[in-house]
């Protein structure tokens, strides 16, 4: 184990679509999380933006962004890009500098202007990105990935549309009860059922959103905590920010080909498995430690596939781990309290960290209306683009 570090504040700005300077949701978030742990700005030693790839310049440099925004104050500076990694990354790194003495208190910061309509490539030529490959050359959006995530599990596990559609109705129940959520209303299963086909067997309701938002974290030393009057603050014990194994025997989307396993044995594990396991294992304990966890639904299928990536429950078994209630609030082992990304949207860069603020409030036993009894510990997870694994333990 290598350490742990105090989570002394966590703020947001809600999600939604605003048409603003991400810029602003992000200052907005770091001043509630800064208001949160009672301190003021000048007290920070370090701050780490997680980056988003759109409006200018500024996004390719979140960190310095967010300081000038909060006002120059001399403060350490780093700056995160991992696609839907991005903030797991900016904790991972803000854990680090305070394990090596580097500050006592550090900020973490993401946020994003998120375009209309799905996400697309940048602009350009670019025969050496897998991602641009997988949409120019494949035609492969994130809908048709996602869809074929879906046909997999149904064609391997028997896996249903309406298991599919159980997910969203979960979720939609959950982010119906949180304040920062962008869509609070009920989804029934017949309405999933009538939404649009987006990507066949999937349907609007079951693929998360573009969204605008906030989030941010006050991250700092267990002494420096102690000395601030919090005895007994939640505490990170792990982040996993693993790569994937060679070889991959099994296409995997968005990568586009497999390695040659002609003369290697495959892993015994899937990438996102690995993602958890490393995780479990820093903090030294197991799935049936978890009091609730957080996982990146991009669709509905993909919650299922978390399920049993996070050892929930075997493999082929999170239809009947859904069906039973065990993922929904008040089950064995609630999962997405928050409403996932099913209720918010994806706003790349802040939603590992809005995963994380959710952990702490449900830790602090904060999480009103849907807060889950008894909470000790809690696992968010998610994957970036092309071998970004992450995944943060917290703990009470």
């Amino acid at each position: 184990m290598t350490g742990e570090v105090a989570v002394l504040g966590a703020g947001m700005h809600p999600w939604g679509k605003w048409g603003r300077s991400f810029v602003e949701y992000g200052t907005v978030a770091a001043r509630a999380a800064l208001t949160d742990a009672g301190l003021d700005w000048r007290d920070v030693g370090s701050i780490v933006g997680a980056d988003t790839v759109r409006g200018g310049y500024p996004g390719y440099v979140a960190g310095a962004t967010f300081a000038k925004a909060l006002g120059w104050q001399g403060a350490r500076v780093a700056s995160v890009y991992a696609a839907c990694a991005s903030g797991a990354q900016a904790v991972g790194t803000a854990r680090a500098q305070i394990l090596a003495g580097l500050a006592d208190v550090v900020l973490v910061v993401g946020a994003d202007s998120a375009p209309k309509g799905f996400f697309r490539p940048a602009g350009g030529d670019r025969a050496d990105d897998p991602d641009w490959l997988r949409f120019r050359v494949l035609g492969a959006t994130n809908p048709t990935y996602f869809a074929l995530y879906a046909r997999r599990r149904m064609a391997v596990h028997g896996d249903t549309t309406e298991d599919f559609a159980r997910v969203k109705v979960k979720n939609s129940a959950a982010g119906a009860l949180n304040p920062y959520a962008r869509y609070r209303k009920l989804v029934t299963a017949e309405e999933v059922a009538a939404s649009a086909v987006v990507a066949d067997p999937l349907r609007l309701l079951d693929i998360c959103a573009t969204s605008d938002g906030g989030a941010a974290l006050v991250l700092s030393s267990m002494e420096f905590a102690r000395r601030h009057g919090v005895a007994e603050p939640v505490r990170i014990r792990a982040v996993s920010t693993v790569t994937p194994r060679y070889p991959n025997t099994v296409l995997d989307l968005p990568d586009i080909a497999t390695d040659s396993a002609v003369a290697v044995a495959p892993p015994d594990e899937t990438f996102r498995a690995s993602i958890a396991r490393a995780a479990y294992e820093e903090a030294g304990i197991g799935p049936g430690d978890l009091s609730f966890a957080e996982v990146y639904d991009l669709s509905t299928a993909l919650e299922l596939q978390w399920y049993e990536d996070l050892g929930l429950c075997g493999e082929g078994e999170a239809a009947k781990l859904l069906r039973d209630g065990a993922t929904a609030l008040g089950g064995r082992v609630p999962v997405n309290c928050s409403g996932g990304l099913a209720s918010f949207g994806e706003a790349v860069p802040a939603q590992a960290i809005a995963q994380v603020c959710e952990l702490v409030r449900q830790l602090r036993g904060a999480a009103t209306d849907r807060q889950v009894e008894g909470a000790r510990v809690g696992l968010s997870a998610n994957q970036g683009l092309f071998g970004h694994g992450s995944a943060v333990i917290a703990v009470r």
